[in-house]
């Protein structure tokens, strides 16, 4: 299984290889490679939702993803110059 065109903005793709580990992409460099647990979760999670879930999915699994609180974090008093 390989979704390895990487068509979206954020750019992941990712590869399974026959020993069951799985490697997330980003651009075409690997990102980070999950195995046992985590390559089948991952495999569950991905399986049957949108482009743009997809997209998502594997920024979260490989950590590269806002979260949310960056944008309040950065006009907080305690980070001003």
């Amino acid at each position: 299984m390989t979704d390895d065109d990487y068509s979206s903005e954020l750019g992941f793709s990712f590869h399974v290889f026959k020993s069951g580990e799985v490697q997330i992409r980003r651009h075409g460099k690997t990102v980070t490679t999950l195995r046992d647990f985590a390559a089948r979760e991952f495999l569950g999670d991905i399986n049957g939702v949108s482009e743009d879930s997809r997209q998502q999915l594997m920024a979260r699994y490989t950590g590269n993803y806002k979260r949310g609180n960056e944008r309040t974090a950065k006009n907080h008093p305690r980070n001003s110059p």
